[in-house]
């Protein structure tokens, strides 16, 4: 087991020098000046420009830049934004925003998922089964940017169910429209994929003998049958919920909530070098450590994996 720990942790390591190093450069390529577009049409003497291109080593050749970089992220120093914050804490005031969405979301789904994913196995080839998976691949087919501003509309300016924005104070009640709309962007497939483990696992040759036995089907359904159709389920939301930490930024930007993926996309458009860079390199370690996660839960589960090379 150790060496298995020891292989999965060692492949992180390309990834993640990979990952920083393309960041880096697509950052350092894009066109303008990111040091004369924050004056505007005002532009101070080339002098002060000068100063502050220095500052921010911007005056320098690109592995120079990456290098030095880099070595701050070993030393947790990951710069500091162009309005002179340090950029961990930025992160530290918007990080657990974006937590609680991605907690919020993943619980809507999960639940969503669990209660229609399973009754669409139990219902196969009836109307309710039917329907529920077109309502899924509507859900797999609208963009979440168009499913956004629907739900915004409806459920937050019409009917006023729900705060169409949520600002800089919130709390939990606050976030849940954006997370409702970035439960059903994922809902789908895990509902899917509730319905084929939940079908296949019916099909079992345990499930057929728990019948023979005289267990009622009360008894067999959930303790037999969603038991074991859960474990891949759980793999799937673990997975979703790394692509909700770093993937939530369209939802973000609409709803105006101040978590990650909105001060990411403003640095974007500031053409901010070290707050993009530092946040996609965090949400690359995120990403990488779930998944390592996840790896190590695979060797756990299942011995046979570990041994393959």
């Amino acid at each position: 087991m150790a060496t298995y720990i020891l292989r999965r942790i060692l492949q992180v390591i390309p990834v993640f020098l990979g990952a920083t190093l393309l960041i880096y450069f697509m950052v350092f390529a894009m066109p303008g000046d990111p040091i004369a577009a924050l004056f505007g049409d005002k532009q101070p003497p080339p002098a002060v420009l000068e100063r502050l291109r220095a500052q921010y080593l911007l005056d320098q050749p690109f592995i120079v830049q990456y290098l030095n970089y880099l070595g701050g992220i070993f030393r947790l120093d990951f710069g500091v934004t162009f309005s002179g914050q340090d950029v961990l804490d930025v992160l530290a005031r918007t990080f657990p925003v974006t937590l609680r969405l991605a907690v919020l979301a993943i619980l809507i789904a999960f639940v969503l998922a669990i209660a229609v994913g399973a009754g669409s196995a139990l219902l196969k080839g009836t109307i309710f089964d039917h329907a529920m998976l077109v309502v899924a691949l509507i859900f797999v087919a609208v963009p979440i940017f168009v499913l956004s501003f629907i739900a915004q509309f409806f459920l937050g300016v019409k009917l006023g169910w729900f705060s169409p924005t949520v600002g800089a104070n919130n709390d939990w009640g606050d976030l849940w429209l954006p997370a409702i709309v970035l439960a059903l962007s994922i809902y789908a497939t895990s509902m899917r994929l509730t319905r084929s483990s939940t079908i296949e696992t019916l099909g079992q040759d345990w499930v057929r003998t728990a019948y023979s036995k005289g267990l009622s089907r009360g008894r067999v359904i959930p303790v037999h049958v969603l038991r074991n159709s859960l474990i891949p389920m759980v793999t799937d939301t673990a997975t979703q919920f790394g692509v909700l930490m770093v993937g939530a930024t369209v939802t973000e930007g609409i709803f105006n909530v101040p978590g990650v993926g909105n001060t990411l996309y403003q640095a974007i458009i500031r053409h901010e070098t070290p707050t993009v860079v530092s946040f996609v390199t965090i949400f690359v370690v995120v990403y990488v450590l779930i998944n390592l996660l996840i790896d190590l839960l695979y060797g756990l589960l299942d011995p046979r994996i570990r041994y393959v090379r």
